[in-house]
């Protein structure tokens, strides 16, 4: 007799199946029910990709592309694809995803000469062959000897860097078209799944595109973001004279007692950027009188702020720090969300017209009174808080608002200078594996909140997604407006924040929804070796996060 199981779904609906029944033969029963192409599940809080078996009575949760899980499984099986098509048309050649631009992956392939038009067209034809072909990516375990076996026949030596410092003895790979890889996280079914991309020639690479989770059916518009590629590749470049490129090569300065010496030089590098902006901005033609400094969550602003104003009175010049969230409107102003809510993220929740006067009279030399906002009572007080600068004074502004123009619209342009401050590490697990700036932040703001806000980690990780949706909607529209962009990551920080970080993950339960992401954390982190925080300076922007800083942060 053949023995059932019970698969309770999302939607309360119950099914009965055999035991052993793959996810994707109950994805295909029930699609119907769904209004986007299933391609993994979340079962008891775990997640899944659809070859998993059911061996029990199931809660199960399927996701598409409209899920933050989702949308990975397609992105990280479209990269797949990707270097399986490259590979197939220049043969020999070597291919890197590097990070995201402009709601895509930013791809280099090496040992190929230059790219072209006419290169990049072939690739994207073949990528489209494949997937009318809808070949399957199978999955196998194999022991860390078979694997080293495997990759060193293949000369995928980024491969073996990784495996070098693995602690499990089994690691499952992927292969399809006699291509074998390893990836952190799930794949799709198959390259018939992958029916929406785009290959864009982006010299000297491509950027690979595919639909975002708002809009799943549609190819983005594309936004040229020169200034934040950039940074990107500055900083690759300093990876390479510094011969830390990946996971990898941190660990081996771990291993070798060294990682002193990287922190101190890292934080060099963090000195010599801040006192060139500063020197940027009294160097300029026109004097600057407004610094206004924007970022996403957890970039390191607080901090960030504070050194530079030090470097700015290195140059003579003194400052003032004046608050955005004093120029909040009356609670009764507030704009509302559709749910109902106070929306204190939308610029509409900022008297626009009193902070432009109120910094106008200032730059103009004249005396004003600065509001402060009482965010128990949810008014604007007046304290008689009195401010007057001078001319050799210049006025620092902090705030997600900082780079739409909208906030400063009646101040001399002239007068402004704009700074997007993000963590934008270079760092990648290996050659295809890249690490999301996203990750580190939510790290980042983990360790923060737990450490000055005694949030625990549950608590971060519920609130992030809507972090992220505020972040797209009023932070990285206006990124490219920034006078000059500062990359606030520190190549060694996750060494640091690994053993912050994972205590606080392991409490969460597995009962609750969040431990899918808890779970995803831990695995990333155990790629990284841990190191000690003595040696991170009192001033470093990471100790805006795990604490000890000599700043008010």
């Amino acid at each position: 007799m053949v023995e059932m199981i019970k698969v309770t779904l999302d939607n309360g609906n119950v099914y009965e199946y055999p035991k052993s029944t793959v996810l994707l033969d109950i994805a295909k029963d029930v699609q119907h029910q769904y209004k986007y192409r299933i391609v993994g599940a979340i079962v008891n809080n775990n997640l899944r990709e659809l070859a998993y078996a059911l061996e029990e009575d199931s809660k199960v949760k399927f996701i598409d592309i409209t899920s933050a899980y989702g949308n990975r499984f397609y992105s990280r099986s479209l990269s797949f694809l990707f270097i399986i098509a490259a590979k197939e048309v220049l043969k020999g050649c070597r291919v890197t995803v590097e990070h995201s631009l402009s709601k895509g992956l930013y791809c280099e392939i090496h040992n190929a000469g230059k790219l072209s038009e006419e290169t990049v067209k072939k690739i994207e034809d073949k990528m489209r062959e494949i997937v009318e072909m809808d070949l399957p990516f199978v999955k196998r375990k194999y022991t860390k000897q078979e694997a080293i076996e495997l990759f060193s026949q293949r000369q995928q030596y980024d491969k073996l860097e990784l495996l070098k410092h693995r602690q499990k003895d089994t690691i499952n790979i992927y292969s399809c078209m006699d291509y074998y890889d390893y990836f952190y996280g799930y794949l799709v079914p198959s390259t018939g799944y992958l029916d929406k991309f785009q290959l864009l020639y982006y010299p000297p690479g491509v950027v690979l595109r595919f639909p975002t989770r708002d809009n799943p059916t549609e190819i983005p518009e594309f936004f040229d973001q020169p200034k934040l590629f950039s940074v990107y590749r500055e900083f690759e470049e300093w990876g390479k004279i510094m011969e830390i490129e990946n996971i990898s090569q941190l660990n081996d300065i771990i291993l070798k007692g060294k990682i002193d010496e990287l922190i101190l030089i890292a934080e060099a590098l963090h000195e010599k950027k801040l006192a060139q902006i500063a020197d940027k901005i009294c160097s300029s033609r026109e004097k600057k009188k407004l610094i206004l400094i924007s970022g996403p969550s957890s970039s390191g602003k607080t901090t960030f702020t504070q050194r530079l104003a030090i470097h700015l009175k290195v140059n003579g010049l003194k400052t003032v720090a004046i608050s955005i969230d004093d120029f909040f409107k009356n609670r009764e102003d507030t704009p509302k969300t559709p749910e109902g809510d106070y929306d204190f993220e939308t610029i509409e929740a900022i008297d626009i017209e009193l902070f432009n006067d109120t910094i106008n009279k200032l730059m103009n030399g004249e005396e004003v009174e600065l509001p402060y906002y009482n965010f128990h009572t949810g008014r604007r007080e007046w304290r008689g808080k009195k401010l007057k600068i001078s001319d050799d004074h210049v006025i620092l502004v902090e705030g997600i608002h900082g780079l739409n123009e909208r906030l400063t619209h009646y101040i001399d342009e002239e007068k402004k200078y704009k700074i997007y401050i993000s963590p934008l590490t270079h760092l990648n697990l290996d050659n295809h594996n890249r690490i999301p700036t996203s990750d580190l932040r939510l790290i980042r703001r983990m360790v923060r909140d737990y450490y000055s806000r005694s949030t625990d980690a549950l608590t971060t990780i519920k609130r992030w997604d809507s972090v992220r949706n505020g972040e797209d909607k009023y932070i990285y529209p206006y990124q490219e407006a920034a006078d000059i962009m500062f990359n606030s990551s520190l190549v060694y920080e996750l060494s640091v924040l690994k053993n912050i970080a994972i205590p606080l993950l392991e409490k969460i339960d597995k009962s609750v929804e969040e431990y899918v992401e808890a779970k995803r954390l831990i695995k990333f982190l155990g790629y990284v070796l841990p190191a000690d925080s003595r040696c991170v300076p009192n001033n470093s922007i990471l100790r805006e996060f795990i604490g000890n800083s000599c700043f008010n942060v």
